[in-house]
């Protein structure tokens, strides 16, 4: 990997949002990849080199985010924390709080839990989950609560929190009850609201809630984005 310049240093600076010894978190912005894909650019993966211990080694990433998705995530800066957030992920210690718009309207009820199983399909080089019985083969148990926020007649906020960690489960959870994201064009989001497009996949990891590697209690939240603050604005719908 080359060494970073000196703009993408201060860019990867500028993303984090708390840092102690054990780990650093980071507010991801929209189209940043967090690991290599098939795409050929610079992933939040890549910027860590900007927080690299003289000894080269350097923070690890102990989640994931979609490349679309903006929010809070974290990293670890030692062995230790990777391995104690890690168990903490897995043991499902770790809360994750989430925003979307949705469409066309709010949940029905506009408070709940789906506990639909998900199973892994492909389309062509495409990955994606869809809804399936629990006893299908590959099927992987799967848990979302959800609460509405705001609702107008075109969209809602909703603030999700998943129970399990599924690849795509928020996005096929609200495209399984018929109110999937906004901009998520894999799973039948609408790609225009309020009269103009919707720039992007309309979730943002909004908080996290955990005990961190020392034993203090941390929530670590990211501020919501422009993109989608104008959207709600343009809808009608209160910010959170």
């Amino acid at each position: 990997m080359k060494a970073l310049g000196p703009g993408e240093a201060a860019f990867a600076r500028s993303l984090a949002i708390y840092e102690d010894d054990q780990i650093i978190a980071f507010d991801k912005p929209p189209g940043l990849s967090s690991q290599g894909g098939r795409i050929a650019a610079a992933t939040l993966d890549d910027l860590l080199a900007a927080f690299a211990r003289p000894n080269g080694k350097r923070p690890r990433l102990v989640h994931r985010l979609d490349r679309d998705t903006s929010g809070v995530i974290l990293a670890a800066k030692t062995k230790p924390a990777a391995s104690y957030l890690g168990k903490a992920l897995m043991g499902r210690r770790i809360k994750k709080t989430y925003l979307a718009v949705v469409a066309p309207a709010a949940p029905n009820p506009p408070q709940g839990r789906i506990e639909t199983p998900l199973k892994r399909a492909s389309l062509g080089r495409e990955v994606h989950m869809r809804v399936c019985e629990p006893d299908d083969p590959g099927a992987e148990s799967a848990s979302t609560g959800y609460r509405t926020l705001a609702a107008g007649e075109e969209a809602a906020l909703v603030e999700l929190r998943p129970h399990t960690g599924r690849m795509h489960q928020l996005r096929a959870h609200m495209a399984s009850i018929g109110r999937p994201i906004a901009g998520d064009a894999r799973y039948g989001g609408a790609l225009a609201l309020g009269g103009a497009p919707v720039p992007r996949l309309m979730l943002h990891a909004a908080a996290l809630e955990f005990v961190d590697p020392g034993g203090a209690r941390r929530r670590l939240e990211a501020p919501l984005p422009a993109d989608m603050g104008d959207l709600l604005a343009a809808l009608g719908l209160a910010r959170p």
